[in-house]
């Protein structure tokens, strides 16, 4: 049975799904088509219909259900949860248990308060979760999972309060050590190297083989520090190429010597681990 990771096209958001011997997670469900009706700046264009839609036609078993061991938001960004709601509420989806760390408003600087619904996803999201009676882990700090062959440990699962500087919710972004077969990937979420963080996962991670980059490859993620830690042979950046930061993109490539993959580029990857080849990776999965 098939043990991959399939990293979804939601152009410059975060959509992931683990897949390892009939069982599967998901990392993110990307952007969602609502927002507050007083923020109509954050009108953007949802995948929410898309996920829903790849979830039933690649991981439906032979009643048509798709069942998913556990769901990971990483943090309370729209662009990461936003599409939660839907997937948890749909009747062909059942989800056993959710990672989501707590939230509060007050612990994030003033342009999030005022100009982003992090507030709004999370309560969607944890609403949809008590309504369909789905259990929530709130800490979870280096808490471990097992997935058929995955072995899966987060890092920055317990909530950082931040009490002078506040940095924003990236500071709070979860960090999924993903291993199969001797092969480990690093999927960053949106961490950034603004407290420490990136650089101590990092150094305790070492060298990985695929790299999810952290926070869409914008700048203020993916430090030389975590990028000489980690040697990753193979760089995915759920975004498209134009849109990387220069810098991120010489770290990858030159320091790094990183194959890099843009998941709007190729409208979606996966990569495949088994026990007997080097991974495989496929595009033009959506």
């Amino acid at each position: 049975m098939k043990t991959q990771i399939h990293f979804l096209n939601t152009y410059n958001s975060d959509c992931i799904i683990l897949e390892s011997a009939g069982h599967y997670a998901m990392i993110d469900a990307a952007e969602d088509n609502d927002y507050p009706v007083d923020m109509p700046h954050l009108k953007a264009k949802g995948y929410e219909n898309e996920i829903v839609d790849y979830l039933i036609k690649n991981c439906a078993g032979p009643d048509g259900k798709v069942t998913l061991d556990f769901i990971l938001g990483t943090h309370c960004h729209s662009d990461h949860i936003g599409g939660f709601d839907t997937i948890i509420l749909n009747s062909n989806i059942v989800v056993k248990k959710a990672y989501l760390k707590h939230y509060e408003d007050s612990n994030v600087f003033i342009m999030e308060r005022k100009r982003w619904d992090n507030q709004t996803v999370y309560r969607q999201m944890l609403n949809a979760l008590k309504y369909k009676n789905v259990p929530v882990v709130e800490e979870f700090e280096g808490v471990s999972e097992k997935l058929g062959d995955f072995d899966i440990t987060f890092y920055n699962g317990k909530y950082q309060k931040q009490n002078v500087i506040k940095l924003g919710e990236n500071v709070n972004s979860v960090v999924t050590k993903v291993t199969a077969f001797g092969k480990t990937a690093l999927l960053m979420g949106d961490m950034n190297y603004k407290k420490g963080y990136e650089q101590k996962i990092g150094k305790h991670v070492g060298n990985v083989d695929v790299l999810k980059v952290g926070h869409h490859g914008y700048i203020g993620s993916t430090s030389l520090s975590l990028v000489k830690s980690v040697k990753p042979k193979v760089s995915i950046v759920t975004n498209s190429k134009k849109r990387i930061y220069p810098s991120v993109k010489f770290k990858l490539e030159k320091i790094a010597k990183s194959k890099i993959y843009y998941t709007a580029n190729s409208n979606g990857v996966i990569v495949e681990f088994n026990d007997d080849s080097e991974l495989n990776f496929i595009t033009d999965i959506m």
